[in-house]
Parts: structure tokens; sequence; C-alpha cells
């Protein structure tokens, strides 16, 4: 990542009181804060349809209708044939029109290490469940 560059703004006193209100909630620097905003609100110009959400692993992209972008690459890996054939089984499976499949992909495609990232985590921690399961299961036989 390049280093930082200063950049100075006027903000209306408002809006700066929201900024530090909201920062002290999250226990972030109001920099921090601004930055992640910006970020999020120019991804979500970028590509109408996608929000930015908070839960257990952190804030994560997902469409406004529904999935989390990441579950949608992820369940893509697991979908058969032609382009048009994956986004409508995709779209079936998630409860949304194509158009929204299409959305969410577009985003993956240009966020690809962020969202790679998180389908790493959820295989990871898929993958923990499982031994664990397993493990549970020879304690139990023997």
């Amino acid at each position: 990542m390049p280093p930082s560059r200063a950049t100075s703004y006027r903000l209306d006193p408002q809006v700066k009181d929201a900024l530090e209100a909201q920062a002290r909630a999250e226990g972030i620097s109001e920099r921090a804060l601004l930055e992640r905003l910006v970020r999020e609100g120019l991804a979500t110009l970028r590509h109408p349809g996608i929000v930015y959400r908070d839960g257990p692993s952190g804030r994560r992209a997902a469409l406004a209708a529904g999935a989390d972008v990441w579950e949608i690459v992820s369940a893509l890996r697991h979908t058969k044939g032609r382009e048009a054939q994956r986004i409508a089984q995709l779209a079936e499976q998630f409860g949304v029109h194509p158009t929204q499949i299409r959305i969410a992909l577009d985003f993956a495609a240009m966020h690809r290490d962020e969202i790679d990232e998180r389908v790493a985590a959820n295989d990871a921690a898929a993958e923990q469940v499982r031994l664990l399961s397993e493990g549970r299961a020879k304690l139990m036989a023997s």
C-alpha cells in the first residue's frame, strides 16, 4: 500500500461531530473511520447494489438484497456450466435476480484479494469444525 498523503478538508460541524462520535463508539481514530467510509462509499458508487455490513468477522461487502459477496463467490466454485447457467444457478440458490449475482461477481473481480481472504477464512473455519466433529466422533466411539 502506498504511503498516506496529507489532505485537508473542512467538514460541516454536525458532520464532524457525528464522525467524532462514531469513531469514539467504534474505538477507532477519526482518520481510520473517514478512510473506511470513503473507501466503502467509492466502492458502492462503482457497484450499485453493494453495501457493507458489520458482523462477527468484521465488515464485509454484500448485496443490498441479500448474501455477502464472498458467499456468492464461494458458491460459484460449486457450480458447473456456462457463465449464464452458473449465474442462473446462483440466483436461484440465493433467491435474487441474476443481475444481482452479476453485480456481486463484478465487485469480486475488482476486489479479488478482499473476497479471496473472506473465502479462505470461511474455508479454514469449516475445516476446523470438520476436524472438531471428527475428533468428537472418535471420542464418542471409544
